[in-house]
């Protein structure tokens, strides 16, 4: 009889692809053995030709619901011979490597979580081949148990059973426990353990107390999201006033009740990833107003693990919240904890008691965050449940990078052929801890990819941390323009290798000219960019307190448009008293602690401050966001009103007179005009300038596919005008989806550079 030997490449470990082949094949009478090679699944298929054809199109056509068949490889072989269908041993192989992230628990595992005629009833690490732990346990790969933090968790002979017979829904399921063998809930430092420890935390949760509860990637804390006094003390504790946090709400019903699910939004909450979906919240919700004060969204997850799960439902007398804030276990600025000593030495005096457990994390994954654009989602933070899954672009290269990405919202990311690994979310860069989160993680993830790197990208800025371990790495170089680097990711995104007119709006980057480059307009193919706009250069006075205190940037602004009116105007706007703005007009032109800058970011954090919104931030993008939030709430009011034009001024380099545009605006606000109205006349003004300038670069290079990218453009309401009036003018335009338009997307831009214009030598 023939014999194929087929290679399926995708994700195909992990996910129960190996039984599912396995019962495919003894279901046809097809002969032979299936097993992970690292790179692939490699099956040798014997049979009649007929039923071997119906075969391949059922590996490769029916695979299980996380599964993901990208490519294969079927070749007939000679000289084999065999008598069964088995699962062999696993074998390493060199090639492209595809690792799957953590998978929510699925609704067969949550039926048994809480059927008390199963014998995995109420069992907090309940798994299967469709759901459980992957990237947060895996050692290396192929993906099997001794190669897992599991292997610490010898099979009871049950489980045994049925890790070892097609039968049943765990076999070949790596993580497969049970109560009498797997690992083991308790509080930390107290002698309560199993169910008693999960009790001892609902009780704790109901009684105003705040916990830490360890997870699948990290510890998240925890308290009642209706308690409002239990609310502000964590905010108190975290040192955290204003920032949304993140609620875990027990099910679509209390979903439905609290928010506004808009279509296809349901379909991600409850589907295998289960990110944190930003919802907009209902009037008439149980959410206390200090989960996210003054803020009309509020991000959302379901439970996707059984533990979360069984902080909602347990046959116990506690009468239990249905909504828990769930926010990052970990100080401002560090890595999320991932073990009990990380856990007791930083975020122990932030909680009351932990909620722990003896499974190891060896790579942490915080929760996934996205938004929602044009029906699609729109992510902020790719963690969780999505990452390591690679983007796939068409360009053929063999050249394997490491990218080591931005110094905020830090991913790294490593490039292996046409492949680029985009990493978890690991963090700010300004605390050691975090970068020694990176350094390790790059080390973890270059072993399971199996990746030796022979080049490594990086910013240009020259006090970045980040430039600091790519230079420790000993790998040559390549420092990368940041918002080069920014557009690069919308294209690498969206597999584009034209031409395009780049719109790359952030906060802060390093420009090739030693400037504050935020407010960029670029001319970008793979291999280099021209610099063709940007807004109007202004003077950031204040170093690091300029990019939390919006009102140092408005004086400057208004001391541009103004003149000799600037005092006046800033004492009428409150922006600040006569002393202190002779203090940033000194500071300005003498060039102490300024810079020049053309930061996006600052310019909506001093129009915000102008308008009385906001005159600084307790988080990054505080100041803008409420200025986003003014100008949608007009949007609701009442669409139309009158524009005051951004200008272009330049027939050559083109300047946005953003500086103009905010004098105005204060101009409107002093004569009556409300800030809600004004808020919305920024952005259509904006917008309207950004365009413009996109028109007249059009007309001079003959590019009509445009790039949106930058943490400004997680603002939907710039990024829905302009992209709608570039789509009127005949513009292609990309978007960020999948993929963060802030700087946790940046390494995906800078490897795609290195693909494009590096080799292996």
């Amino acid at each position: 009889m023939p014999c194929l030997i087929i290679r399926l490449y995708g994700i195909v470990q992990g996910v129960g692809f190996r039984p599912f082949v396995a019962r495919t094949a003894r279901s046809m009478g097809v002969l032979g053995t299936v097993a992970n090679k690292g790179s692939c699944v490699e099956i040798f298929a014997q049979g009649e030709k007929e039923v071997l054809d119906r075969f391949v199109y059922a590996v490769k056509n029916r695979a299980p619901e996380r599964a993901a068949v990208i490519s294969a490889d079927v070749r007939q072989v000679k000289d084999k011979s065999f008598d069964s269908f088995e699962i062999i041993q696993s074998e390493k192989e060199e090639g492209a490597i595809f690792v799957s992230p953590d998978i929510a628990t699925c609704d067969k595992c949550r039926r048994e979580l809480f059927d008390k005629n199963d014998r995995r009833y109420l069992h907090p690490f309940i798994n299967c081949t469709q759901c459980g732990p992957r990237l947060t346990i895996l050692e290396a790969m192929p993906y099997d148990r001794e190669r897992t933090t599991m292997k610490s968790f010898p099979m009871c002979p049950d489980c045994e059973y049925e890790y070892t017979h097609a039968h049943t829904r765990r076999y070949d399921a790596q993580p497969v426990c049970c109560n009498d063998c797997g690992p083991q809930v308790y509080i930390v430092h107290r002698e309560i353990k199993g169910g008693d420890a999960i009790t001892f935390a609902r009780k704790s949760i109901m009684e105003g107390k705040i916990i830490a509860v360890k997870g699948i990637g990290g510890f998240h804390l925890c308290c009642d999201a209706a308690n409002e006094q239990a609310v502000g003390r964590l905010r108190k504790l975290k040192n955290r006033p204003a920032k949304p946090f993140a609620v875990m709400m027990k099910d679509m019903d209390t979903v439905e009740r609290e928010c506004h699910v808009l279509e296809g939004q349901k379909e991600f909450l409850t589907g295998y990833q289960k990110p944190i979906l930003l919802l907009e919240k209902k009037e008439e919700g149980e959410l206390c107003p200090g989960v996210s004060p003054d803020n009309p969204t509020v991000g959302v997850m379901l439970p996707y693990a059984p533990v979360q799960m069984l902080l909602f439902d347990y046959p116990d007398e506690v009468k239990m919240t249905d909504c828990l804030v769930m926010t990052s276990g970990n100080v401002s600025g560090a890595p999320i904890c991932r073990n009990d000593e990380d856990a007791q030495k930083q975020i122990g005096s932030y909680c009351d008691l932990m909620l722990s457990h003896n499974r190891e994390i060896l790579i942490r994954a915080d929760d996934s965050v996205m938004d929602w654009f044009d029906g699609k989602p729109y992510m902020i933070r790719r963690s969780r449940g999505f990452a390591p899954l690679p983007v796939m672009v068409s360009k053929e290269k063999e050249v394997t990078s490491l990218a080591i990405g931005g110094e905020l919202k830090n991913t790294f990311c490593i490039g292996k052929n046409r492949l680029l690994y985009l990493s978890s979310y690991v963090g700010d860069m300004a605390d050691i801890r975090t970068v020694n989160a990176l350094k390790e993680s790059v080390g973890r993830m270059q072993e399971l990819l199996e990746a030796q790197p022979t080049i490594c990208v990086c910013d240009m800025h020259p006090k970045y941390n980040t430039v600091t371990v790519a230079q420790e790495t000993g790998l040559p170089l390549v420092r990368l323009q940041h918002h080069y680097a920014h557009i690069l990711s919308c294209m690498a995104e969206n597999d584009c290798d034209e031409k395009v007119i780049g719109v790359s709006f952030d906060g802060t980057g390093y420009g090739t000219d030693g400037t504050i480059w935020g407010g960029e307009i670029l001319v970008c193919d793979t291999h280099g960019f021209e610099r063709s706009a940007s807004i109007k250069p202004f003077k950031q006075v204040g170093g690091d307190a300029s990019s939390k205190e919006g009102w140092r940037i408005a004086v400057q602004l208004i001391r541009d448009s103004w003149g000799e009116k600037a005092q006046k105007v800033c004492s009428e706007l409150g922006i600040c008293d006569e002393k202190t703005f002779k203090l940033q007009s000194v500071m300005a032109d003498k060039g102490i602690n300024t810079v020049t800058s053309t930061s996006a970011g600052r310019l909506f954090d001093a129009v915000s401050a102008i308008l009385g919104i906001r005159r600084s931030s307790t988080f990054e993008g505080e100041s803008s966001m409420s200025l986003e939030f003014a100008a949608e709430r007009f949007e609701k009011q009442q669409a139309e009103c009158e524009k005051t034009a951004a200008r272009i001024n330049g027939s050559g380099f083109e300047t946005i007179d953003t500086t103009s545009l905010a004098g105005e605006i204060a101009r409107r606000f002093i004569d009556g005009e409300s800030a809600e109205k004004l808020a919305f006349v920024f952005h259509t003004s904006l917008a309207d300038g950004i365009v413009r300038c996109c028109e007249s670069i059009s007309r001079k290079t003959g590019v009509k596919k445009c790039a949106l990218s930058g943490g400004v453009f997680q603002n939907k309401l710039l990024l829905r005008l302009v992209k709608q009036q570039l789509r009127e003018l005949g513009f292609e335009v990309l978007i960020h989806s999948l993929v963060p338009a802030n700087d946790g997307g940046i390494a995906l831009g800078q490897a795609y550079y290195a693909l494009c214009n590096c080799n292996n030598e």
